[in-house]
């Protein structure tokens, strides 16, 4: 899979929350989590599950940080 974002980490979902038309996707990339937001349908279709190793992919137009 080609994308045009740099930032990209390869990690291993640790967790799935499913809601009615959305669910949180957590990936383990070392000692940091990614949390995604995605729909439903997409997890079907790609048929995600705990344990699978998958691409995280960033791409902002923004990043804050606060103290």
């Amino acid at each position: 899979m080609k994308l045009s974002a740099r930032n990209q980490y390869q990690g291993n979902v640790t967790h799935i929350k499913e809601g009615a038309a959305m669910a949180e996707v957590t990936v383990k990339v070392g000692n940091l989590d990614f949390v995604a937001a995605i729909t439903e349908g997409s997890v079907k279709s790609m048929g995600l599950k705990t344990g699978d190793s998958v691409t995280v992919a960033v791409k902002a137009t923004e990043v804050m940080v606060g103290k």
